[in-house]
């Protein structure tokens, strides 16, 4: 039977209705970056010279300083659009000498604990502090205590990680207060310190640091984290000995604030270049061990997107701008400061991507923005493109937080969209001595680069500005 024009025509109309109109091509993409990042991928390699060479960053640090200076010279590399560096003047706090704390106790005489200075705490003094304890279960608890029974004293908070929680970040957000606030509710009663249970979740003899806070016109006193392993010992002891004591001595310190960068590149977009697919990690890290996992691995992430888009030929539609924020853990100096200028410029991002979950296995994505009408559009968005993330582990995508740099644009009506990887091991390695880079899988770090350039792709050609993304 010979077919004439309009029966090809035809034939060519349907062909593509009942296969998902140009579904292919997107298929085929997608597949690539994922291929590219697992067969020849970078982000592994950077990683290492990231977490062995320069080591732990954080904020005014000579070694934060090497790593924006390698952060810049790893972008121009790249042979990318634009690089540039972006001033913020960040906190600059000094751990000192490795602390000390050891129980004093008339039923076991004297005992060691594994601890660590809460970042931004006072020291004790060269002689350190001596006195007898307080344990509460909950940060709330403290407000409640009698000043009589606190005076004098220090707090100890052994408010252990929910297990219940699938979601291991939720367990931490319900913890984060005491951390952060601990301090001058205790001092408010008239304690003397404060030391509470590590974040983390499982048992070990690991102290987990993290950013703690004063308010004015409250006494400054010190704050450290025991190791879970050492609260348990502590609370244990505790029972069968109410006048233990403690000596803990810290030697940090507070310097004035110090000039550093948040690490800037991009390729622009051949059709809608004022268009802007942020993706970002922050490049600061605390300074027990190499921040491999927080958040070397989302550095790394950000940085192999635009790698993998340079060396795949890929020209998106719209700008896609790599960001590594300085700053993350102790005062978010860097992400305020990109907000600031940014709406200041009036800058348009469609959409912003941060991977500060760590290394592990890819899941999928939290999504996040100031219109509800706008979360809902960009989940269903989203899940149509799931089917190709699927055959990597990439399954799941609903509202939730997406990342403490890129929160600060949702009010600029940024759609925030936060990796999402396996969290069951994050917080044995969060904020502690283990987070260094033999703790990481390459072929799981892969993956994870692959997932977070394939979306910021699949934003640059297919997200729409405003509150609805479509293809």
């Amino acid at each position: 039977m010979k077919l004439t024009a309009i029966s090809l025509s035809l034939l060519a109309f349907f062909a593509i209705l009942f296969s998902g109109g140009s579904k292919a091509p997107h298929h085929e993409q997608v597949k690539n970056i994922f291929h590219e990042a697992l067969t020849d991928g970078q982000s592994y390699e950077m990683l290492d010279y990231l977490s062995n060479s320069i080591g732990g960053r954080l904020s005014g640090s000579p070694q934060a300083a090497a790593a924006v200076e390698w952060a810049k010279q790893t972008l121009e590399s790249l042979d990318i659009d634009t690089v540039y560096l972006q001033e913020c003047m960040v906190p600059h706090w000094e751990r000192g000498e490795k602390e000390k704390a050891r129980i004093l106790s008339d039923w076991i005489g004297q005992e060691d604990v594994q601890v660590c200075a809460l970042g931004g705490s006072v020291g004790t003094g060269d002689m350190g502090i001596t006195a007898g304890l307080i344990e509460v279960a909950h940060y709330e608890d403290i407000a409640k205590l009698s000043p009589a029974a606190v005076k004098g004293k220090i707090v100890f908070l052994n408010h252990p990680m929910d297990q219940a929680h699938y979601d291991t970040f939720h367990a931490y957000g319900e913890c984060t207060a005491g951390r952060y606030n601990g301090a001058p509710e205790a001092a408010k009663m008239g304690a003397v310190g404060i030391v509470i249970r590590s974040l983390a979740s499982g048992l070990n003899d690991y102290p987990h640091t993290g950013s703690m806070g004063y308010q004015d016109g409250i006494k400054k006193i010190p704050a450290a984290a025991l190791s879970t392993a050492g609260a348990e010992y502590l609370s244990a002891l505790l029972k069968h000995d109410s006048d233990t004591r403690l000596h803990l001595r810290m030697t940090c310190q507070q310097h004035p604030d110090a000039l550093s960068y948040n690490v800037i590149g991009e390729i622009r977009g051949t059709e809608k270049p004022e268009e802007i697919v942020l993706v970002g990690g922050h490049l600061d890290s605390w300074d027990l061990a190499d921040g491999a996992h927080d958040d070397g691995a989302g550095t790394v992430h950000a940085i192999e997107t635009l790698r993998l888009f340079k060396d795949m030929n890929i020209k998106p539609k719209r700008t896609v701008r790599c960001v590594l924020f300085m700053n993350e853990e102790n005062g978010q100096r860097g992400a305020r400061k990109y907000a600031a200028e940014a709406k200041a410029k009036g800058e348009n991002h469609v959409a912003a991507i941060e991977s500060d979950r760590g290394g592990f296995a890819p899941r999928g994505w939290k999504v996040d923005a100031e219109d509800k009408a706008a979360i809902a559009a960009n989940i269903d968005f989203i899940e149509e493109w799931l089917p190709d993330f699927k055959e990597y582990g990439v399954y799941d995508v609903e509202q939730g937080f997406s990342g403490v740099d890129i929160k600060h644009l949702k009010d600029q009506g940024t759609i925030c969209l936060g990796f999402f990887p396996d969290p069951q091991r994050y917080f044995d390695y969060h904020h502690a001595p283990n987070d260094t880079f033999d703790k990481v899988n390459q072929r799981e770090l892969e993956l994870g680069a692959g997932t977070v350039a394939s979306l910021a792709y699949v934003f640059a050609e297919y997200g729409k500005a405003g509150p609805v993304g479509s293809r």
